[in-house]
């Protein structure tokens, strides 16, 4: 797969950042795809989970039936798992075994995170130790998901970090549980993740 570059918010973004958060499972433990800025770095699959940004600016997360590459219109897609939460509902399927993801210990309540979309196309984002697949999806459903997917699990992998001021200061992990630096993503890490800009 060709290099998407550093792991890291680009110096050059940090006077707009707001806040970062943590992506999904590997693509090679997924089985999912990815693409962004007009390139396939691995193909989408039909029926998973996926994130999209469209050129427009409107974010959308839905179960993929687009085939292996995306649109012109859109920016990025990222995919992991199927639905957790589907029409508001949770999906009949969420179960405590390992399709869901593997656990450290083999154990069923664990780290989880997840983020959702509400009818009016704003992001959730949800994360908390003790969970299963399926409270991770009630309490994305409960907080108003209409859509939601599993991100990452296991406590060395959730992070949600906030910035205090204009150019990255002060960062600071959303959770005391959250035990990864809150300078995670301001230097190269060996995962890829979300950011939030203000405009």
């Amino acid at each position: 797969m060709a290099s998407r570059g550093p792991m890291e918010v680009p110096a050059r973004l940090r006077g707009q950042l707001v806040a970062t958060f943590n992506s999904a499972f590997k693509l090679s433990d997924s089985g999912g795809g990815f693409a962004s800025g007009g390139h396939t770095y691995a193909p989408l699959k039909n029926g998973m989970a996926t994130i999209l940004r469209y050129r427009d600016g409107r974010l959308d997360i839905r179960s993929w039936t687009g085939g292996p590459d995306v649109g012109a219109d859109v920016v990025y897609a990222r995919q992991n798992l199927p639905l957790i939460v589907d029409n508001g509902q949770l999906n009949p399927n969420l179960a405590d075994g390992p399709q869901w993801g593997l656990t450290l210990g083999n154990a069923i309540r664990v780290w989880r995170s997840g983020l959702g979309i509400d009818a009016r196309g704003n992001l959730i984002y949800a994360a908390a130790n003790d969970q299963t697949v399926g409270s991770l999806a009630e309490i994305l459903r409960h907080a108003g998901a209409v859509r939601a997917m599993e991100l990452d699990i296991n406590t060395y992998w959730p992070s949600f970090i906030t910035y205090r001021a204009p150019g990255a200061v002060d960062p600071a992990n959303l959770l005391p549980g959250m035990d990864r630096s809150p300078y995670r993503y301001l230097t190269p890490d060996d995962r890829d993740f979300f950011a939030v800009y203000i405009k």
